[in-house]
């Protein structure tokens, strides 16, 4: 979820939360596909020897090893990392263990671009680039889905936090 309800300040609506796009996870998952379809030939197609148990064991726990490394680990980091978008903040969440959270108010955000690739294009994903007055100056959010739709809510929020009106 990003950012739980209870975290919301008085009068501070939630817009929208969303992950990254989920292109993010398509090497991962055909990572996961050739591991099991390779670790899976390697154990059936094993001819029999003296230590052929061990070698299964070994190619099982090379394949798990793998597997959490290209699989699981991508798509946890995906799962957990998440933006907020709110009547008074942007708010970007990260982390699998260690939590990391970065809120942006609408009073200190300057300029916010999109920018897009011909691929990102047909996904309907891109990178937004947020410039705020606070300390980091300049965030770079990349594959946002739907970026058309997340710039423009953008926009609103900020101009109804400059009328005062979120």
């Amino acid at each position: 979820m990003g950012l739980p309800d209870h975290h919301l300040t008085e009068g501070e609506q939630r817009i929208r939360t969303f992950h990254p796009h989920w292109k993010r996870l398509v090497i991962p998952f055909l990572a996961l596909v050739l591991i099991i379809a390779g670790s899976s030939a390697a154990i059936f197609l094993m001819p029999a020897f003296e230590y052929d148990s061990y070698a299964r064991i070994a190619v099982a726990v090379l394949a798990v090893g793998l597997l959490t490394v290209w699989s699981f680990a991508p798509y946890l980091q995906w799962k957990n990392t998440s933006y907020v978008l709110t009547s008074h903040r942007l708010t970007i969440s990260t982390g699998v263990l260690n939590k990391s959270n970065d809120d942006i108010p609408m009073s200190k955000v300057n300029t916010v671009s999109a920018d897009q690739t011909l691929v990102e294009r047909m996904f309907g994903s891109g990178t937004l680039n947020v410039e705020s007055a606070g300390e980091q100056g300049h965030i770079t959010l990349r594959d946002i889905p739907r970026i058309q739709e997340v710039r423009a809510e953008l926009f609103r929020a900020l101009d109804d936090a400059a009328d005062g009106d979120p």
